[in-house]
C-alpha cells in the first residue's frame, strides 16, 4: 500500500523542528491533513528520543497510515514508532542499512545532490530521493542552488519518485513546473504560512495544472 500511495504523492511536507516548536507543528499537520497533503516528514535534528517518539505517535493518529509519516535520520525511533518510513542522507546510514533496521514494507528516502549519488541510492533500493537544495534554504544556508539543467537530467534518468527539494514555494513553483516536475517537497512555505491548508491547496493547484498541460 506504501508504494501505491507513494507513486501518488505530489506534494511532501517537511515538519522541521528549527521552524516551529512541536504543538505547532501538529497543528499544521492537521491543517495539512485535512487539505489533501500526500506525504509527510518529521525533521528534528536537536530533540531526545522521548520527545521525537510522543511527536510520532501524535503525529500518527493524524496521519493514520493513511498518509506515509517518515522519520528523519533515526532509524532506531522511526523503527519503534512504527513510522511508515525514514529518510537518510549522504552522512547516515546508507539505504541498505535503512532497509534492513525498518523493514521490507517501510518506506526508505535518501537526500541526494548528484546523479551518481541518485543513481546509488536507486540501485541500493530507495523508494523515492529527495533532490536538492533546488534554490537556496535557510535549512541548509551554505548549500548553493543548483543548476536546474541538472534537476531535469534526474527526473529524466531515475525511475523511482523524485522531490525537488530546497527553497521551493508558491512564488518559485513556477519555475520547476515549466521543466517538468511533478512532485516537490516543501518546509517553510507551508510552517510559516498564515494559513497552511491554503498554502497546500495552491501548492497542489500548482502540481496539478502542471499535469494537465
Amino acid at each position: 500500500m506504501n508504494k501505491k500511495l507513494l507513486a501518488r504523492a505530489k506534494l511532501y511536507l517537511i515538519l522541521d523542528t528549527q521552524v516551529l516548536d512541536y504543538g505547532s507543528l501538529l497543528q499544521v499537520l492537521k491543517d495539512s491533513v485535512r487539505s489533501g497533503i500526500d506525504i509527510v516528514q518529521l525533521r528534528d535534528k536537536k530533540g531526545s528520543a522521548k520527545e521525537i517518539l510522543d511527536f510520532c505517535h501524535k503525529a500518527l493518529k493524524i496521519t493514520k497510515h493513511q498518509i506515509p509519516f517518515i522519520v528523519n535520520d533515526r532509524a532506531d525511533l522511526g523503527f519503534f514508532s512504527g513510522a511508515d518510513g525514514l529518510h537518510v542522507g549522504q552522512e547516515d546510514i546508507n539505504c541498505l542499512q535503512a532497509r534492513k533496521m525498518m523493514g521490507a514494507g517501510k518506506m526508505i528516502g535518501v537526500s541526494c545532490q548528484n546523479l551518481a549519488q541518485a543513481l546509488k541510492a536507486q540501485g541500493e533500493g530507495a523508494d523515492y530521493i529527495g533532490f536538492g537544495s533546488v534554490f537556496q534554504t535557510k535549512t541548509k544556508p551554505e548549500r548553493p542552488a543548483m543548476d536546474l539543467d541538472l534537476l531535469q537530467k534526474v527526473i529524466k534518468q531515475i525511475k523511482i519518485p523524485v522531490f525537488p527539494i530546497g527553497g521551493i514555494s508558491r512564488a518559485n513553483i513556477g519555475k520547476l513546473i515549466s521543466l517538468g516536475v511533478e512532485r516537490v517537497a516543501v518546509c517553510r512555505d507551508i510552517l510559516l504560512a498564515e494559513n497552511a491548508a491554503q498554502a497546500v491547496k495552491e501548492l497542489k493547484q500548482a502540481i496539478s495544472f502542471q499535469k494537465r498541460r
